[in-house]
């Protein structure tokens, strides 16, 4: 996985071993046997990686791309959880990970928030209309100066 994912990450950003080697202050070679899997870099190499790709450091070791998607590691942040169908009634099921990542419990509300040319977003209701609110407060603020 590292090592796929290393050279996807440096492939994608356009640098050469050269390129990445000088980055991190290490040889050509060193590159080399990292993404032949050869040898792993230390902790810090590893940090300093992530850091350039703008990749998490768990992605970067672990991430294994769902072979019928094909993409890679996704940037820092933005998550790829997989494909879900939906129901006759129009339900879908949240995988378990996202709701992990986005704390999610069973009986929390949701907003569908859709844009024809996007698709559709998620969120928490409560944290959707507390931002709502805050922008009415804003725009009424705003319309009295």
């Amino acid at each position: 996985m590292f090592k796929d994912n290393l050279i996807q990450l440096r492939k994608f950003k356009r640098l050469t071993q050269e390129d990445l080697a000088e980055q991190l202050g290490v040889t050509r070679q060193a590159i080399a046997k990292w993404e032949a899997g050869e040898t792993v870099p230390d902790l810090d190499k590893c940090k300093k990686l992530a850091e350039i790709f703008e990749v998490s450091l768990d992605d970067l070791a672990n991430y294994e791309p769902a072979e019928f998607m094909g993409l890679g590691v996704p940037p820092k942040g933005k998550h790829i959880f997989g494909v879900v169908t939906i129901g006759e009634k129009g339900q879908i099921v949240i995988p378990a990970k996202a709701r992990k990542t986005f704390h999610l419990s069973t009986g929390d509300q949701l907003i569908v928030l859709g844009d024809e040319t996007q698709g559709l977003a998620l969120a928490k209701s409560e944290d959707f209309l507390r931002l709502a609110d805050l922008v009415r407060k804003e725009m009424d603020y705003s319309s009295k100066s």
